[in-house]
Protein backbone atom coordinates (compact mmCIF):
# COMPACT_ATOMS: atom_id res chain seq x y z
CA UNK A 1 0.00 0.00 0.00
CA UNK A 2 2.93 2.36 0.64
CA UNK A 3 3.88 2.27 -3.05
CA UNK A 4 0.31 3.07 -4.06
CA UNK A 5 0.14 6.03 -1.71
CA UNK A 6 3.38 7.36 -3.16
CA UNK A 7 1.70 7.15 -6.56
CA UNK A 8 -1.17 9.39 -5.40
CA UNK A 9 1.31 11.98 -4.20
CA UNK A 10 3.03 11.80 -7.60
CA UNK A 11 -0.29 12.35 -9.38
CA UNK A 12 -1.07 15.40 -7.24
CA UNK A 13 2.36 16.93 -7.76
CA UNK A 14 2.62 16.09 -11.47
CA UNK A 15 1.96 18.71 -14.15
CA UNK A 16 -1.65 18.79 -15.27
CA UNK A 17 -4.96 18.37 -13.48
CA UNK A 18 -5.81 15.28 -11.44
CA UNK A 19 -9.55 14.65 -11.86
CA UNK A 20 -11.10 12.48 -9.15
CA UNK A 21 -14.62 11.07 -9.68
CA UNK A 22 -16.63 10.67 -6.51
CA UNK A 23 -17.26 7.08 -5.40
CA UNK A 24 -19.62 5.97 -2.66
CA UNK A 25 -20.21 2.19 -2.89
CA UNK A 26 -19.06 -1.00 -4.59
CA UNK A 27 -20.84 -0.25 -7.86
CA UNK A 28 -19.27 3.18 -8.29
CA UNK A 29 -15.81 2.07 -7.14
CA UNK A 30 -15.72 -0.88 -9.53
CA UNK A 31 -17.07 1.25 -12.36
CA UNK A 32 -14.50 4.03 -11.94
CA UNK A 33 -11.67 1.51 -11.90
CA UNK A 34 -13.16 -0.27 -14.94
CA UNK A 35 -13.20 3.10 -16.74
CA UNK A 36 -9.43 3.37 -16.35
CA UNK A 37 -9.02 5.86 -13.51
CA UNK A 38 -6.15 5.42 -11.06
CA UNK A 39 -7.65 7.41 -8.22
CA UNK A 40 -10.99 8.61 -6.87
CA UNK A 41 -12.50 10.66 -4.05
CA UNK A 42 -14.82 8.98 -1.55
CA UNK A 43 -17.70 11.41 -1.26
CA UNK A 44 -18.95 11.67 2.29
CA UNK A 45 -22.28 13.04 1.12
CA UNK A 46 -22.65 10.10 -1.26
CA UNK A 47 -21.86 7.58 1.50
CA UNK A 48 -24.32 9.20 3.91
CA UNK A 49 -27.06 9.39 1.31
CA UNK A 50 -26.60 5.94 -0.21
CA UNK A 51 -25.63 3.98 2.90
CA UNK A 52 -27.88 5.66 5.48
CA UNK A 53 -30.48 7.36 3.33
CA UNK A 54 -29.70 10.58 5.22
CA UNK A 55 -28.56 14.04 4.04
CA UNK A 56 -24.99 15.20 4.56
CA UNK A 57 -25.64 17.05 7.81
CA UNK A 58 -23.46 15.16 10.29
CA UNK A 59 -25.64 12.13 10.89
CA UNK A 60 -23.03 9.63 9.67
CA UNK A 61 -20.38 8.75 12.26
CA UNK A 62 -16.80 7.55 12.07
CA UNK A 63 -17.48 3.81 12.17
CA UNK A 64 -20.13 4.00 9.45
CA UNK A 65 -17.72 6.01 7.31
CA UNK A 66 -14.87 3.57 7.92
CA UNK A 67 -17.04 0.56 7.05
CA UNK A 68 -17.76 2.11 3.67
CA UNK A 69 -14.08 2.91 3.11
CA UNK A 70 -13.02 -0.64 3.95
CA UNK A 71 -15.54 -2.09 1.51
CA UNK A 72 -14.40 0.20 -1.31
CA UNK A 73 -10.67 -0.34 -0.77
CA UNK A 74 -11.26 -4.10 -0.60
CA UNK A 75 -13.00 -4.34 -3.97
CA UNK A 76 -10.60 -2.29 -6.10
CA UNK A 77 -7.06 -1.11 -6.58
CA UNK A 78 -8.05 2.55 -6.82
CA UNK A 79 -6.13 5.14 -4.85
CA UNK A 80 -8.96 6.42 -2.65
CA UNK A 81 -8.98 9.78 -0.89
CA UNK A 82 -11.41 9.50 2.02
CA UNK A 83 -13.71 12.18 3.43
CA UNK A 84 -13.10 12.41 7.19
CA UNK A 85 -15.64 15.20 7.78
CA UNK A 86 -14.47 17.21 10.83
CA UNK A 87 -12.61 14.27 12.35
CA UNK A 88 -15.55 13.62 14.69
CA UNK A 89 -14.23 15.62 17.60
CA UNK A 90 -11.12 17.51 18.66
CA UNK A 91 -7.48 17.08 17.62
CA UNK A 92 -7.15 13.85 19.60
CA UNK A 93 -10.14 12.40 17.76
CA UNK A 94 -8.54 13.46 14.47
CA UNK A 95 -5.33 11.65 15.46
CA UNK A 96 -7.21 8.38 15.94
CA UNK A 97 -9.43 8.95 12.90
CA UNK A 98 -6.35 9.44 10.69
CA UNK A 99 -4.90 6.14 11.88
CA UNK A 100 -8.24 4.44 11.25
CA UNK A 101 -8.63 5.74 7.69
CA UNK A 102 -5.04 4.80 6.86
CA UNK A 103 -5.47 1.29 8.24
CA UNK A 104 -8.77 0.98 6.36
CA UNK A 105 -6.75 1.20 3.13
CA UNK A 106 -7.31 4.80 2.07
CA UNK A 107 -4.51 6.66 0.31
CA UNK A 108 -5.38 9.89 2.10
CA UNK A 109 -8.08 11.68 4.07
CA UNK A 110 -9.74 15.10 4.07
CA UNK A 111 -10.65 17.02 7.21
CA UNK A 112 -12.71 20.22 7.28
CA UNK A 113 -12.93 23.19 9.63
CA UNK A 114 -16.69 23.16 10.18
CA UNK A 115 -18.42 22.93 13.53
CA UNK A 116 -19.85 19.46 14.20
CA UNK A 117 -22.46 18.48 13.16
CA UNK A 118 -21.25 19.63 9.76
CA UNK A 119 -23.28 20.41 6.66
CA UNK A 120 -22.68 19.74 2.97
CA UNK A 121 -20.38 22.46 1.69
CA UNK A 122 -23.01 23.82 -0.68
CA UNK A 123 -25.74 24.14 1.96
CA UNK A 124 -26.63 27.21 3.99
CA UNK A 125 -26.13 27.34 7.74
CA UNK A 126 -22.46 26.37 7.93
CA UNK A 127 -20.31 27.37 10.91
CA UNK A 128 -16.54 27.10 11.28
CA UNK A 129 -14.24 26.47 14.20
CA UNK A 130 -11.29 28.66 15.19
CA UNK A 131 -8.45 28.54 12.67
CA UNK A 132 -5.84 27.59 15.29
CA UNK A 133 -8.02 24.73 16.49
CA UNK A 134 -8.18 23.40 12.94
CA UNK A 135 -4.42 23.79 12.56
CA UNK A 136 -3.97 21.63 15.66
CA UNK A 137 -6.24 19.00 14.16
CA UNK A 138 -4.04 18.91 11.07
CA UNK A 139 -0.85 18.68 13.11
CA UNK A 140 -2.39 15.71 14.90
CA UNK A 141 -3.29 14.09 11.57
CA UNK A 142 0.23 14.56 10.21
CA UNK A 143 1.77 13.05 13.33
CA UNK A 144 -0.71 10.16 13.35
CA UNK A 145 -0.06 8.89 9.83
CA UNK A 146 2.23 5.91 9.66
CA UNK A 147 3.02 6.25 5.95
CA UNK A 148 4.54 9.67 5.13
CA UNK A 149 2.92 9.46 1.70
CA UNK A 150 -0.58 9.25 3.20
CA UNK A 151 -2.19 12.46 1.93
CA UNK A 152 -3.66 14.94 4.41
CA UNK A 153 -6.15 17.21 2.67
CA UNK A 154 -7.48 20.27 4.49
CA UNK A 155 -10.80 21.85 3.63
CA UNK A 156 -12.09 25.22 4.71
CA UNK A 157 -15.72 26.32 4.54
CA UNK A 158 -14.90 29.83 5.63
CA UNK A 159 -15.68 31.40 2.24
CA UNK A 160 -19.37 31.31 3.10
CA UNK A 161 -18.88 32.77 6.58
CA UNK A 162 -15.87 35.10 6.49
CA UNK A 163 -14.90 35.62 2.84
CA UNK A 164 -12.00 35.05 0.47
CA UNK A 165 -9.20 36.75 2.42
CA UNK A 166 -9.88 34.56 5.44
CA UNK A 167 -9.95 31.48 3.21
CA UNK A 168 -6.48 32.29 1.88
CA UNK A 169 -5.21 32.99 5.40
CA UNK A 170 -6.62 29.76 6.78
CA UNK A 171 -5.43 27.52 3.97
CA UNK A 172 -1.88 28.83 4.24
CA UNK A 173 -2.03 28.24 8.00
CA UNK A 174 -3.23 24.70 7.30
CA UNK A 175 -0.38 24.20 4.85
CA UNK A 176 2.07 25.29 7.56
CA UNK A 177 0.47 22.73 9.86
CA UNK A 178 1.37 20.02 7.36
CA UNK A 179 -1.58 19.64 5.00
CA UNK A 180 -0.52 18.33 1.58
CA UNK A 181 -3.58 19.44 -0.40
CA UNK A 182 -5.75 22.53 0.15
CA UNK A 183 -9.46 22.89 -0.57
CA UNK A 184 -11.78 25.88 -0.25
CA UNK A 185 -15.29 24.55 -0.72
CA UNK A 186 -18.13 26.45 -2.43
CA UNK A 187 -15.91 28.81 -4.45
CA UNK A 188 -18.31 31.19 -6.18
CA UNK A 189 -16.35 32.68 -9.10
CA UNK A 190 -13.41 32.14 -11.43
CA UNK A 191 -11.79 35.22 -9.88
CA UNK A 192 -11.84 33.56 -6.47
CA UNK A 193 -10.09 30.51 -7.92
CA UNK A 194 -7.43 32.79 -9.43
CA UNK A 195 -6.82 34.48 -6.09
CA UNK A 196 -6.52 31.14 -4.32
CA UNK A 197 -4.05 29.61 -6.78
CA UNK A 198 -1.94 32.77 -6.75
CA UNK A 199 -1.70 32.98 -2.97
CA UNK A 200 -1.48 29.42 -1.67
CA UNK A 201 1.70 27.54 -0.80
CA UNK A 202 0.37 24.04 -1.55
CA UNK A 203 -1.67 22.48 -4.39
CA UNK A 204 -5.30 23.63 -4.64
CA UNK A 205 -8.30 21.32 -5.00
CA UNK A 206 -11.63 22.53 -6.39
CA UNK A 207 -15.06 20.88 -6.16
CA UNK A 208 -16.91 20.59 -9.47
CA UNK A 209 -20.68 19.99 -9.47
CA UNK A 210 -20.64 18.13 -12.79
CA UNK A 211 -23.41 15.55 -12.78
CA UNK A 212 -25.98 17.37 -10.65
CA UNK A 213 -27.81 20.67 -11.13
CA UNK A 214 -26.93 23.22 -8.47
CA UNK A 215 -27.60 26.91 -7.92
CA UNK A 216 -25.29 29.63 -6.62
CA UNK A 217 -22.23 27.40 -6.29
CA UNK A 218 -18.90 26.92 -8.02
CA UNK A 219 -19.16 27.56 -11.78
CA UNK A 220 -18.79 24.45 -13.90
CA UNK A 221 -15.43 24.55 -15.67
CA UNK A 222 -13.73 22.07 -17.96
CA UNK A 223 -10.60 20.22 -16.80
CA UNK A 224 -8.57 22.28 -19.27
CA UNK A 225 -9.94 25.54 -17.85
CA UNK A 226 -9.20 24.44 -14.30
CA UNK A 227 -5.66 23.48 -15.27
CA UNK A 228 -5.12 26.86 -16.91
CA UNK A 229 -6.23 28.51 -13.67
CA UNK A 230 -3.55 26.60 -11.75
CA UNK A 231 -5.84 24.11 -10.03
CA UNK A 232 -4.05 20.83 -9.36
CA UNK A 233 -6.92 18.54 -8.27
CA UNK A 234 -10.62 18.58 -9.08
CA UNK A 235 -13.13 16.37 -7.30
CA UNK A 236 -16.51 15.44 -8.79
CA UNK A 237 -18.38 14.13 -5.73
CA UNK A 238 -21.88 14.44 -7.21
CA UNK A 239 -21.12 13.05 -10.67
CA UNK A 240 -22.06 9.43 -10.08
CA UNK A 241 -24.57 9.94 -7.27
CA UNK A 242 -26.58 12.33 -9.43
CA UNK A 243 -26.43 10.08 -12.49
CA UNK A 244 -27.27 6.97 -10.46
CA UNK A 245 -30.29 8.56 -8.81
CA UNK A 246 -31.60 9.87 -12.13
CA UNK A 247 -31.14 6.43 -13.69
CA UNK A 248 -33.15 4.83 -10.90
CA UNK A 249 -35.88 7.47 -11.27
CA UNK A 250 -36.06 6.72 -14.99
CA UNK A 251 -36.26 2.98 -14.32
CA UNK A 252 -39.05 3.38 -11.79
CA UNK A 253 -40.97 5.62 -14.20
CA UNK A 254 -40.84 2.86 -16.82
CA UNK A 255 -41.89 0.29 -14.24
CA UNK A 256 -44.82 2.48 -13.16
CA UNK A 257 -45.98 2.73 -16.77
CA UNK A 258 -46.04 -1.05 -16.96
CA UNK A 259 -47.94 -1.36 -13.67
CA UNK A 260 -50.47 1.35 -14.50
CA UNK A 261 -51.04 0.59 -18.16
CA UNK A 262 -50.56 -3.15 -18.27
CA UNK A 263 -48.22 -2.75 -21.23
CA UNK A 264 -44.87 -4.43 -21.64
CA UNK A 265 -42.35 -1.64 -21.19
CA UNK A 266 -38.69 -2.30 -21.85
CA UNK A 267 -35.78 0.06 -22.44
CA UNK A 268 -32.64 -2.03 -22.85
CA UNK A 269 -30.76 1.05 -24.03
CA UNK A 270 -31.38 2.66 -20.63
CA UNK A 271 -29.98 -0.23 -18.60
CA UNK A 272 -26.63 -1.90 -18.29
CA UNK A 273 -26.53 -5.40 -19.75
CA UNK A 274 -26.30 -8.48 -17.55
CA UNK A 275 -22.91 -9.27 -19.12
CA UNK A 276 -21.50 -5.79 -18.57
CA UNK A 277 -22.73 -5.70 -14.97
CA UNK A 278 -20.88 -8.91 -14.14
CA UNK A 279 -17.80 -7.86 -16.10
CA UNK A 280 -17.55 -4.63 -14.04
CA UNK A 281 -18.14 -6.55 -10.81
CA UNK A 282 -15.20 -8.88 -11.54
CA UNK A 283 -16.86 -12.13 -12.57
CA UNK A 284 -13.88 -13.09 -14.74
CA UNK A 285 -11.54 -12.90 -11.78
CA UNK A 286 -13.98 -14.94 -9.69
CA UNK A 287 -14.20 -17.58 -12.44
CA UNK A 288 -10.41 -17.71 -12.68
CA UNK A 289 -10.14 -18.36 -8.94
CA UNK A 290 -12.64 -21.22 -9.20
CA UNK A 291 -10.63 -22.80 -11.99
CA UNK A 292 -7.46 -22.50 -9.95
CA UNK A 293 -8.66 -23.68 -6.58
CA UNK A 294 -11.74 -25.90 -6.89
CA UNK A 295 -11.03 -29.59 -7.18
CA UNK A 296 -11.96 -31.24 -10.46
CA UNK A 297 -14.88 -32.97 -8.75
CA UNK A 298 -16.17 -29.70 -7.31
CA UNK A 299 -15.87 -27.91 -10.64
CA UNK A 300 -17.66 -30.67 -12.59
CA UNK A 301 -20.40 -30.90 -9.96
CA UNK A 302 -20.98 -27.18 -10.27
CA UNK A 303 -20.76 -26.72 -14.04
CA UNK A 304 -21.32 -30.18 -15.50
CA UNK A 305 -19.15 -32.83 -17.08
CA UNK A 306 -18.64 -30.78 -20.23
CA UNK A 307 -17.20 -27.79 -18.41
CA UNK A 308 -13.55 -26.89 -18.74
CA UNK A 309 -11.66 -28.65 -15.97
CA UNK A 310 -10.55 -26.78 -12.93
CA UNK A 311 -8.69 -28.30 -10.05
CA UNK A 312 -6.50 -26.94 -7.34
CA UNK A 313 -2.77 -27.31 -7.68
CA UNK A 314 -1.60 -29.97 -5.25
Amino acid sequence: MAIQRARLRQLIEAPGLLALPGVFDGFSTRLVEHAGFEAAFITGSGVSESRLGQPDIGIMGLEENLAAVRAMTACSGLLLLADGDTGYGNAVNVYHATRAFERAGAAGVMFEDQVWPKRCGHMRGKEVIDAQEMAQKLRAAVEAREDPDFIIKSRTDVLATHGLDEAVKRLNLYAEAGADLLFADAVMTIEQIKVLTANLDKPLCVNMGFGIRQRSTTPLLSPAELQDLGVRVAIYPRLLTGCALQGMINGLDLFRRSLDGGERVDRPDACVSFEMLHDIMGIRQADALEKRFLTEAQYRAKYGEGAQEGGAVR
